[in-house]
Formats: structure tokens, sequence, C-alpha cells
């Protein structure tokens, strides 16, 4: 039976059975190939593709270089006996002088000195210097005056006649005091002023 006369009506028992020569149809199983980019021909993309392989091949060399390195100079570090310590102080140093030596760094400096000049050289800057230099000068003057203020107060106190009266009596009871402990009385001079007289016992009996 020709198949393409086969008996395709849904009613018919022979629904959904394959034809043997179905069977002899070829089914891809290969992966499809990209589509070559825009612009490049096939050759130019095999060579890419080599190329490309090519670095990424030199990459892993390079890294496997760089761990072998890296151990070489760990044991070189142990064997002169520094520390991680002093390797985190070299890079810092060095990574601070780098950036001293950067031009962002050196322009940020000229920049800053730039603006200090102008600044310093402003109006403003010389009116407020001015004005806190006449505040410092003001100030200075005042605890001066108030300085010499209460030194005349007090020599005017010195000089008064209450003072001197006051220091006169001081004196006076002082010299009493003094006088009589040397001629060997403890006794303290009477309010009464009579000190010739010894103090009576006035008891009863």
């Amino acid at each position: 039976m020709d198949p393409a006369s086969q008996d395709i009506n849904l009613n018919s028992p022979n629904k959904g059975l394959l034809s043997d020569t179905m069977t002899d149809v070829p089914v891809d199983t290969g992966t499809a190939r990209t589509s070559i980019p825009e612009g490049l021909t096939e050759a130019e993309e095999e060579e890419l593709r080599s190329e490309l392989t090519k670095v990424e091949e030199e990459i892993v060399t390079l890294r496997q270089v760089l761990a072998a390195k890296e151990r070489h100079c760990g044991e070189l570090k142990r064997k002169l006996g520094l520390t991680p310590l002093d390797g985190l102080k070299q890079n810092l140093s060095k990574s601070w002088h780098d950036v001293q030596v950067s031009n962002a760094y050196v322009k940020t400096s000229e920049k800053l000195g730039e603006w200090n000049e102008k600044v310093t050289q402003s109006d403003l800057y010389k009116k407020t210097q001015e004005t806190l230099s006449q505040a410092g000068q003001k100030t200075s003057a005042a605890l001066s005056n108030v300085g010499s203020a209460i030194s005349r107060k007090l020599g005017d106190m010195r000089n008064s006649a209450t003072f001197k009266s006051f220091e006169d009596r001081v004196g006076t009871i002082k010299s009493k005091v003094v006088g009589g402990r040397e001629n060997g009385s403890d006794n303290l001079p009477s309010p009464t002023g009579d000190s010739d007289k010894p103090l009576q016992d006035h008891a009863p009996f």
C-alpha cells in the first residue's frame, strides 16, 4: 500500500500507527550552530574564537605563575623574619607615597593653596583679623585698668584714717602681748587698761 494513499480517517482502526517507512527518517540530534555575528565572515569568526581560547589559556597560566610567585615571596619573608604587620606598614607607606605623587593629589594641594591665598588676601579676612586684634587689645586694656583700680583702692584704704587707727590698735595689742611674754608673765593685759594691778580673787570665802 502506498504510504501516500494510507487511510488517514480518524475513525479508522489503523489510526495512530506509524508506517514502516517512518522509521527511516533521520533525526538531527546535534546542537544547532550559532549564527555568525553580523559583519563577520566565517573565517574571521574562527580566528577570533581561536584567539579567545589562546587568551583564556594564557590567563590560567598567569594565575598559576602568580600563585607560585606569591608562595615564593611568602617563604622569603618568613626566612627574613618579616611579619605580616611589616608588610602592611610597607604597603601603606607605598600607597601614601603613590597618593602624594599622583596628579589628583598634586592638583588638590595646589587648589587648596590657591584658596588659602585668596582667603587670606580677601578684605573680609583682613577685616575679621583686625576686629579680633582690636578686641584682644581692648580686653587687655580693660583687665589692666581693673588691676590698676584695685591697687589704687587698696592704697587709698591703707592711707585712710580708719585703717591707720585699726593698724595702731593691732600694733599696741601685739606689743603688749610680746612685752608681757618677755617679762615672764603669761597674763594678758586687763581690758580696763590697768595692767599694773594683779587680778584679785573675789571669792566670798
